[in-house]
């Protein structure tokens, strides 16, 4: 089955077509070019590089999903603030569904609601460094350090929790010395391969709007709504229904109060009605919690050797 896509800006079409089928196991062969500016093709999960496509000249690619499911191909290069809107469907038709292996996301499992506030009460007077947790010399217990405690509790928590924990004897540190030691529980459940992954990941995907150091300040965030503008109003809904609200800042004390499960989550689902897109088709279950686990980075100091190094 041969397929002529055409790439073009969000605002003059994106992909034309849209949405493609094909049964299982049949060849696809597409032939992609573009309109306007160089974009990229690229399909989600899969290991397969991505391809640039130009204006003017046509490039073939060949596919072949074994798989039955919906799978999504995406635009790799950053054409414009929109460009998170380049999105389309592959709908690959037969009895089993690729999905099915799927578990649920961990937010869902815990019941994390994504939109609910977590405002942050306490947060540390300096940046928490995992090495000055360790030089304290303090015996934390396993459930702390376990990743699926870590996993599913923000910052924030694990620091009330370890205050308030009378078997660590922890009345003789002070708040900021607590600080330190979730930087170190943070800092033994991250490898630092998994963090080259995750920077790369968010240099390529994230930056852009919410700034290399995560302050959301990249170049796309100059067109976007300042969120202070923003309000529930049907006036702000007219005016601002289609805008892109200004990129969150991720080194903001704020961050503390979400746990990773929750931050994954925004990640896999995307930022509703902020113009945040979801990643859960594009990005595998490994990336995303690469992904969270840089995040840290902008509030953590991971000096020193690495848990699984």
């Amino acid at each position: 089955k041969v397929v002529h896509l055409v790439a073009a800006m969000p605002e003059a079409g994106g992909w034309q077509p849209g949405n493609l089928t094909i049964p299982a196991g049949e060849t696809l062969h597409l032939r992609l070019t573009s309109d306007d500016v160089v974009h990229g093709f690229a399909i989600g999960h899969s290991d397969r590089p991505p391809v640039d496509v130009r204006p003017g000249i046509v490039t073939d690619l060949v596919l072949n999903f074994g798989r039955a499911g919906t799978y999504t191909y995406y635009c790799t290069r950053w054409c414009g603030p929109n460009h998170w809107r380049m999105r389309g469907t592959i709908e690959v038709t037969g009895s089993y569904s690729a999905l099915e292996s799927l578990s649920p996301a961990l937010y869902m499992t815990l019941g994390i609601d994504l939109d609910a506030s977590h405002p942050v009460d306490a947060q540390p007077q300096r940046v928490p460094s995992a090495a000055r947790g360790a030089s304290l010399g303090v015996s934390i217990p396993g459930e702390y350090v376990a990743s699926e405690y870590a996993r599913s509790h923000s910052p924030l928590e694990v620091w009330l929790a370890l205050r308030d924990d009378q078997t660590m004897r922890t009345g003789a540190l002070s708040d900021t010395d607590v600080w330190d030691i979730v930087a170190l529980i943070w800092r033994l459940n991250t490898a630092s391969e998994t963090v080259e992954m995750g920077r790369l990941l968010y240099a390529e995907n994230c930056a852009a709007c919410h700034g290399v150091a995560g302050a959301g300040d990249g170049v796309m965030a100059g067109v976007t709504v300042d969120r202070e503008a923003f309000d529930d109003s049907a006036d702000a809904a007219l005016r601002f229904g289609h805008e892109i609200l200004e990129p969150a800042d991720l080194t903001s004390a704020d961050l503390l109060g979400a746990s990773p499960a929750l931050l994954q989550g925004k990640v896999l689902r995307g930022g509703m009605g902020t113009g945040m897109p979801y990643w859960g088709p594009i990005l595998t279950d490994r990336q995303t919690w690469a992904l969270v686990d840089y995040l840290w980075t902008f509030h953590f100091l991971y000096e020193g050797q690495w848990q699984n190094e």
